[in-house]
């Protein structure tokens, strides 16, 4: 079989080129050769999170890998067959639990039986979906694809101690379905975390008095919790439910960073979402095209264009065969329709 040639420097050149690769070289069969990994990021190629999705891809299909170091720039790997199974992936950082859950997940999909995953790491961390987006947002709207995920979280973990766990029991799918989603529609419920742990409650209580004055006239139900951690942490997440649609925004708190600055932070997000003509946010539109991508069936949706969907759709292409057309500019709202191959 031909090995797919990836240059990891395209378009956006981060650590999704190689999850999606990943993923769909678990499903397709085909092995992949990737170079210029990261070349542009500051610390280029694979770091821990990276290394850890390549192991846990390896671990469910029994995959010939090389080139799996920190650091490393070029990576090889031909996938052997997807088995199920209870599964442990442990980052032994602060990386992102969620992206190595996205990783595997495809795969998983297309077992021939129910399939248990736990991931120790960070869930609530920058640059990547909190658990609660993965949970609440992520998972709920994979589900109207026909889409079976039961997600939970025992133990929370942030940057830098990281530590949390997390859960997916993954259910085989014998079809993806496709979705039509244009248009939002009307604005139903928002709702929410104001969150801390090992910090004084009061953080909580700011941030979630900074995000109701934010969002002023909307209205939002926020709870405000303690949750258990190694380390220190805060953050407010927001979920917005639409008539077509789920959307969910987060910010965390840092040391220095008032807990008024996290709550107008997380509403800004929101509000420039509820403000756009779009259906989709740009995070779920990214995360939920591989899946559509695997559908027989025709999918449209609008969102904002982003550098990182694009990129993600081209890494696709190299395994799928998908036609898609796109209407609109970057960083804009637009148009996607995805032909099924």
């Amino acid at each position: 079989m031909e090995t797919v040639e990836i240059d990891g420097s395209f378009g956006e050149g981060g650590g999704q080129i190689l999850r999606t690769a990943l993923g769909l070289s678990c499903v397709t069969g085909k092995e992949f050769r990737i170079f210029n990994i990261r070349k542009e990021r500051k610390k280029p190629g694979l770091m821990p999170q990276h290394m850890t999705c390549v192991n846990a891809a390896s671990g469910i299909c029994n995959a010939r890998v090389s080139g799996n170091g920190t650091g490393s720039t070029e990576l090889s790997f031909v996938p052997g067959r997807v088995r199920h199974g209870s599964f442990f992936f442990d980052i032994k950082t602060a990386g992102s639990s969620s992206l190595v859950f996205q990783t595997v997940l495809p795969p998983l999909l297309f077992a021939d039986q129910p399939s248990h995953v736990t991931i120790r790491g960070g869930t609530h961390v920058p640059l990547s979906p909190s658990y609660h987006y993965i949970a609440e947002i992520f998972v709920p709207m994979l589900d109207r694809l026909g889409v079976k995920i039961g997600p939970s979280i025992s133990i929370y973990g942030f940057y830098p101690k990281g530590g949390g766990e997390v859960r997916f029991n993954i259910h085989p799918i014998g079809k993806i379905k496709g979705v039509n989603a244009v248009s939002k529609g009307r604005l139903l419920s928002i709702a929410g975390y104001s969150a801390v742990s090992n910090l004084p409650r009061h953080i909580a209580e700011r941030q979630k008095s900074a995000v109701m004055q934010s969002l002023s006239p909307l209205h939002a139900d926020i709870d405000v919790i303690d949750v258990p951690s190694p380390g220190q942490g805060t953050f407010v997440f927001l979920r917005g439910e639409y008539e077509n649609s789920l959307t969910g925004f987060s910010a965390l708190g840092a040391r220095g960073k008032p807990a008024e600055e996290v709550g107008r932070e997380a509403a800004a997000l929101f509000k420039d979402f509820h403000d756009a003509p779009i259906c989709l946010d740009p995070h779920l539109a990214d995360q939920m095209v591989i899946y559509l991508s695997l559908s027989r069936e025709e999918s449209t949706f609008t969102t904002r264009i982003t550098q990182h969907l694009v990129t993600n759709l081209w890494v696709i292409e190299k395994f799928l065969k998908m036609r898609y057309q796109l209407e609109g500019n970057l960083n804009s709202a637009g148009k996607i329709t995805l032909y099924p191959s």
